[in-house]
């Protein structure tokens, strides 16, 4: 019986834990995409058709950072990988918690799944997320 007991807290223990760490997932930059922005997103979506789009990078706290890129990468079907498309560099202020990137850089030239990064001066990942073009 005492087995049971300690096995019991072990799983509720490994629950809040588990409950805990998915809580905190959001606690760091998010990244999500719209047609466009002028004082609020319009179209938010995370499927587009080929052109321009803006990336949008919010945080609960300021993130500290200078010198960025967006960074996209091409799903390569018959390699089943991720590889390098193209990229972008922006200078932001460092107090800044919410950021939006848009222009006539910002394009997807061709359909596919889409991989984009806000990389830091590093180039090491702030934060990322999925997007898919289609055609016009």
């Amino acid at each position: 019986m005492p087995k049971l007991r300690i096995l019991s807290i072990v799983f509720m223990l490994m629950f809040v834990f588990g409950i805990m760490s998915a809580t905190w997932a959001q606690s760091g930059p998010v990244m999500y995409f719209c047609e466009k922005y002028d004082k609020g997103e319009t179209g938010i979506s995370d499927r587009f058709t080929t052109g321009y789009i803006t990336v949008i990078v919010i945080c609960k706290h300021a993130l500290g950072l200078t010198d960025v890129t967006i960074q996209f990468d091409k799903y390569n079907i018959k390699t089943g990988n991720f590889e390098y498309y193209k990229d972008f560099p922006y200078t932001i202020s460092p107090d800044m918690d919410f950021i939006y990137f848009e222009g006539n850089d910002l394009s997807f030239d061709e359909p596919g799944i889409y991989r984009v990064f806000l990389l830091n001066e590093k180039r090491k990942t702030v934060t990322s997320a999925l997007i898919e073009i289609v055609s016009k």
